[in-house]
């Protein structure tokens, strides 16, 4: 592992990473760290990623990672909760990642817009930014809102607004709304 002390959550996600690739497992790093990729850096211990895989490869992944050493929480969402099943991934010194199983609403194309970034002598596949101000969109908490008007203010390069607009409807009428608020008449 590369972690050697608390408050390196970002390496313990290498290390996942790591674990997914060997498990073929396609993901996109999202929350905080996505969040500084498209220009709203804050400070943060947290590490998350989106899985493309659903509950039965969840608990294989579970056992794998159980078995590399790490410690291991797995959690079903409810019917109604939007993310199917959380798997977090923990170290000795208290470093975590969150691994969702999916997010309901997310267009499945999603993880082939992935951007590679480079982190610390790894490759992080970070959430698009459409993907990512769409995913704010729905969450729409205080936070969300104002990290999705972040992405949209210090975009780097042209917006596709189309596909914003497309991905962002799919997660339903408040997060379409939420993003029409954003994007305000000048769009």
């Amino acid at each position: 592992m590369r972690t050697r002390a608390p408050g390196q959550s970002a390496l313990l996600l290498l290390d996942a990473i790591d674990r997914l690739m060997e498990e073929r497992v396609d993901y996109a790093v999202i929350g905080a760290m996505a969040a500084s990729v498209h220009g709203a850096i804050r400070a943060t211990l947290d590490a998350d990623a989106l899985l493309s895989v659903g509950l039965p490869k969840v608990r294989k992944l579970q056992k794998s990672f159980q078995i590399a050493g790490f410690d291991t929480e797995l959690r079903q969402g409810d019917a109604d909760d939007p993310i199917p099943a959380l798997l977090t991934v923990g170290d000795r010194h208290g470093n975590s990642v969150d691994l969702l199983a999916g997010l309901r609403g997310l267009d499945p194309d999603a993880f082939a817009r992935a951007i590679e970034v480079p982190f610390h002598g790894g490759i992080l596949r970070v959430i698009g930014r459409e993907d990512f101000i769409a995913m704010k969109c729905f969450a729409g908490g205080p936070q969300d809102i104002a990290d999705a008007r972040q992405a949209v203010a210090t975009a780097d390069g042209p917006l596709d607004v189309g596909l914003l607009r497309r991905v962002t409807r799919r997660f339903g009428r408040s997060a379409a709304d939420h993003l029409e608020q954003i994007l305000g008449p000048r769009l």
